[in-house]
């Protein structure tokens, strides 16, 4: 776009001295051409960033549904005997701290919660080994296969997100669309990470049973 708005603008220009069209009409030209590259601009970053919230909101649902599963999945583990309710108390924390950071919408503090809910999760699977009858339960099994799918979920809906990102934030920083971008206030997005210090959050909840 920008490449063909100066070539057209060189062109106007060299008409001018050559006389192929008055400058009258030239001026106009060029008036209207910048008024065309500017709503232009202004399109295209709106566009990005409504594919940032259109990311996110998938983030969102996904979020939501883990959220929504973990309650059955505590109450499946409270009738297995002498399961350690440290493990359950943990799981139970870490879900209230991921649901407040959505509430706040602060995209470090939901990832970073995010991460330690994941955590708890593989730790709570890892530790059901020892419970040959939980293992053995339906119900069980299919609240570790529904988490197993949404953790998928949230990791691709992640990757699609930072990727949306990523093409908001390199137009509002090039050149000259960063002058249009201060001028309306568009800001960059966050990204949301993964803490490389989190290895249970790096790989999806899964538990071979």
């Amino acid at each position: 776009m920008s490449i063909i708005f100066f070539v057209l603008v060189i062109l106007l220009v060299l008409s001018g001295f050559f006389s192929l069209i008055t400058w009258k009409m030239n001026i106009i030209a060029l008036i209207a051409l910048f008024v065309i590259y500017i709503v232009a601009m202004y399109n295209s970053l709106i566009v990005k960033l409504n594919r940032v919230k259109n990311a996110w909101a998938d983030i969102d649902v996904q979020l939501k549904r883990r959220y929504d599963l973990i309650p059955n999945l505590i109450n499946t583990v409270k009738g297995a005997a002498n399961f350690e309710s440290s493990t359950l108390e943990k799981v139970i924390e870490a879900r209230n701290s991921a649901m407040t950071a959505q509430t706040s919408g602060d995209k470090e503090a939901i990832s970073k919660t995010e991460n330690e809910l994941s955590g708890t999760l593989k730790s709570l699977f890892a530790l059901s080994e020892n419970y040959p009858d939980l293992k053995a339960t339906s119900n069980f099994n299919n609240l570790q296969n529904e988490l197993t799918d949404t953790e998928n979920k949230i990791q691709s809906a992640r990757r699609f997100y930072n990727n949306t990102v990523t093409d908001l934030n390199t137009g509002i920083q090039s050149f000259p669309v960063n002058i249009l971008a201060k001028m309306f206030n568009f800001k960059e997005s966050e990204m949301f990470k993964l803490e490389e210090s989190e290895s249970a959050a790096k790989n999806p909840v899964e538990v071979k049973f």
